[in-house]
């Protein structure tokens, strides 16, 4: 049987608690477990105490049988000095995927169009200013 630890969701609508249990990684989030073994309430300040409770002799019981924990419940444990987190590094995260590119792309094109179309519209009435001149230059002429 793999077992993991784990959250499980309490509390209410927009009011979330939960508890750190010890479950078989096959049952749902919310169902059954083997053993609860602390709690984490996320309401509370980052510095408050009561935010994160773990037993830690129990959680170091289940490492050693070879419970598999979860990456918010690894954080938890790094932080209490019990598990030794290995560091993650994205360095494409920053990156806008495809279609957010396209987006930009798309967006950038139109600009170029407005911009380019306000350049000539600025352009035409100084040349349509321009043509009456000459036409009345070029009538005196014929005069």
């Amino acid at each position: 049987m793999a077992v993991s630890i784990r959250l499980s969701r309490g509390g209410a609508k927009r009011r979330p608690f939960y508890r750190i249990v010890i479950a078989n990684s096959r049952s749902p989030r919310d169902g059954s477990f083997i053993e609860k073994i602390g709690s984490y309430n996320p309401q509370l300040p980052k510095d408050n105490e009561n935010r994160v409770i773990v037993d830690l002799d129990r959680a170091r019981h289940w490492l050693s049988v070879g419970a598999q924990p979860t990456d918010r419940v690894a954080r938890f444990l790094d932080a209490a000095g019990l598990l030794e987190r290995k560091a993650r590094n994205n360095p494409n995260k920053a990156i806008p995927g495809e279609k957010a590119k396209e987006r930009a792309e798309e967006r950038a094109q139109k600009a170029a169009d407005a911009a380019e179309a306000a350049k000539a519209a600025a352009e035409a009435p100084a040349a349509e200013e321009q043509a009456p001149a000459e036409e009345a230059a070029s009538n005196s002429e014929e005069a």
